[in-house]
């Protein structure tokens, strides 16, 4: 007998999804051959500082440690680990000294005050995070946790969002291992509306999804720290979501055994979607923020599917595999992955 098509609503947010069992498909229906781009020159390697702005920051080697810097006094060293540097064009900029007003609207209008930053992942051009090592994707964490510091502390940034776009077809305009980090002066609707239906009992709910994620046919992997599953109502097909065990609001709260395991968990769960469907691309992004009672996470997206006229002219979205059938296959990809590291 055929599978009913569902619809599943979201733990938190008032969105829906139709889980369209008749129209399953295989891991491998998905694939699609690696686009190869091509670039003369990339900015993001080493020897090619000076096409970049200054770094903001540099993580160098120093005794078998690192050092953290920035370019200074026309200073590019070449020797970096990691390294951020304010994006080229970017959507949010930091305040002026003397800040003009806004021309006056019949609309709502407000300053895009903030920041937005490109964090080069590694000094090798394919060093992505499901390939790299764990020892690099630690540094590349930790220049997650050293941004999203510096941010929180400035009064105007209410929210700093770390993403990665993976992939031509995810939005990455360069093939350079990269990350970007913006920070804006609001709360964005989907965190806050997530925030609000955290305040509704006195336990977290993401705590609770948790543990019953854990014990459902969703779950695809874990290690001390960390567990990866499927969402009940995933948008995307494969999409998994990365929670830590421990409830925490954010990444600033992470110990530095933590950044190790988060570290092996990123490198193995993209690491296997790398490997089941041939390097797709992704979009990924945390969610966190400094509020004692929100669970931070990291929600990953291959992007293998269009939002077409339905999805965009109403809000409600199709995924084709259910959460269930794509964590059978995740798992088996990343336990294979596992063994790698």
């Amino acid at each position: 007998m055929t599978a009913a098509n569902e619809l599943r609503k979201d733990y938190l947010l008032d969105r829906w999804v139709v889980i369209a069992s008749q129209r399953k498909k295989r891991p491998t229906d998905f694939a699609k051959p690696t686009q190869q781009r091509q670039e003369s020159l990339c900015a993001f390697c080493p020897g090619n500082e000076r096409m970049t702005p200054q770094a903001v920051l540099l993580y160098l080697p120093k005794n078998g440690g690192i050092r953290k810097t920035a370019d200074t006094n026309g200073e590019r060293p070449s020797n970096w680990l990691v390294r951020v540097v304010p994006n080229l064009y970017p959507a949010f900029m930091p305040p002026a000294q003397e800040e003009e007003r806004c021309a006056e609207s019949d609309f709502t209008l407000e300053r895009a005050t903030g920041h937005h930053e490109v964090l080069i992942e590694s000094p090798q051009h394919d060093e992505h995070i499901g390939a790299a090592r764990v020892s690099q994707v630690v540094h590349v964490v930790n220049a997650y946790i050293d941004r999203f510091r510096e941010f929180s502390l400035k009064p105007y940034v209410k929210y700093v969002s770390i993403f990665r776009n993976h992939g031509l077809e995810a939005g990455a305009s360069l093939s350079h291992a990269h990350t970007q980090i913006i920070a804006t002066c609001s709360i964005p609707k989907t965190v806050e509306d997530e925030l609000k239906a955290n305040h509704e009992g006195k336990d977290c709910v993401l705590c609770g999804v948790i543990k019953k994620e854990k014990r459902s046919p969703r779950f695809v992997w874990e290690n001390d720290n960390y567990l990866v599953f499927a969402p009940w109502a995933s948008v995307h097909p494969f999409e998994f979501w990365l929670f830590p065990k421990e409830h925490q609001s954010s990444l600033r709260d992470l110990s530095q055994s933590q950044v190790k395991s988060l570290a092996e968990a990123m490198r193995i769960s993209l690491g296997g979607v790398k490997s089941i469907l041939n390097d797709p691309p992704y979009n990924f992004g945390f969610h966190q923020i400094t509020n004692e009672s929100y669970h931070w996470h990291l929600e990953v997206y291959p992007r293998l599917s269009i939002w077409a006229g339905f999805e965009k002219s109403t809000g409600m979205f199709i995924n084709v595999i259910s959460p269930e059938d794509a964590a059978v296959h995740l798992k088996e990809a990343m336990l294979a992955e596992e063994k790698k590291i």
